[in-house]
């Protein structure tokens, strides 16, 4: 049996989890390798694709979904990704009573009643194209959100929950459809750093450490994964949580695509995962 996991041009031979995974598989008798998404591959030496380090698709939506689509058994499934690589999903989750952080889709004008806000687009990964501005920087947030609706991009604005400032983000990790682990992010966007320098070499941003989830993130992830349309077979899920205003979580994202899973901070998070694979195969 093969099995490809499915990475980009900048990352051949994925990260440290997909070698991790990889190594597992080889141990249940699994030949599994790291494949570029877009590369000319034959695709149907593999029995299943499982996307992992696709991490530069986002310009390229439309031709990484119908690449998706045109497999013949992918995981998470092809209908799944075309749901989640737009975080207009956002909107779903909202509508079925999941706690998710406040969004104004495709404004005019960047808001006046936040003090604090962040732009970005709909579609995107690893806060590319993202920024988190004050109203005194009324008249450059203005210019990236134009630019971004010039490009022809659904623009999306949320009040900056300052509560991520010491919290950070929680990463609430499900495997096979059962909880695994939790880590914590560090905050990324730094204040007054616009769409440039969003994270500074050196300065903690961003840095990852195992955390523990609480009884009330767990029932918040759990509410937004069960909103998923169809109730998929989900391989992996990772959801998002931050501080809402009065301290409760809200889900920031919820990550079915190609989500860092941070499996070295679960116990034997990447056997599970490995065993799991192997049961669909």
């Amino acid at each position: 049996m093969r099995v490809a996991l499915a990475t980009c041009s900048f990352l051949p031979d994925g990260n440290d989890d997909v070698r991790a995974l990889a190594a597992a598989l080889d141990g249940l008798g699994v030949r599994a390798e790291p494949a570029v998404w877009d590369a000319d591959t034959d695709w149907s030496r593999y029995d299943l694709v499982v996307v992992r380090t696709t991490w530069d698709y986002t310009h390229r939506a439309d031709e990484f979904l119908a690449w998706a689509d045109g497999l013949p058994r992918i995981l998470n499934p092809a209908s799944v990704l075309r749901w989640n690589t737009d975080k207009r999903y956002l909107r779903d989750l909202a509508d079925a009573g999941v706690p998710v952080v406040p969004t104004r889709w495709d404004p005019d004008d960047v808001p006046s009643d936040w003090p604090e806000y962040v732009v970005k687009p709909a579609v995107s990964a690893g806060s590319r194209d993202t920024a988190r501005w004050s109203t005194a920087e009324a008249g450059a947030a203005r210019a990236h959100l134009r630019g971004l609706r010039d490009a022809g991009r659904t623009v999306m604005v949320q009040p900056y929950l300052s509560g991520i400032d010491t919290a950070g983000e929680k990463a609430l990790v499900f495997l096979d459809g059962e909880y695994s682990h939790a880590a914590r992010k560090a905050p990324i966007l730094a204040p007054g750093a616009g769409v440039q320098g969003l994270v500074v070499p050196g300065d903690g941003r961003g840095a990852v450490t195992g955390a523990v989830a609480t009884a009330a993130e767990l029932a918040v992830a759990r509410r937004a994964l069960a909103a998923v349309p169809g109730a998929p077979d989900l391989l992996y899920a990772r959801v998002d949580l931050v501080p809402g205003p009065d301290g409760a979580p809200v889900v920031l994202e919820l990550e079915l695509a190609e989500p860092n899973l941070f499996l070295a901070h679960g116990d034997d998070a990447v056997g599970v995962l490995a065993k799991a694979m192997l049961a669909r195969l």
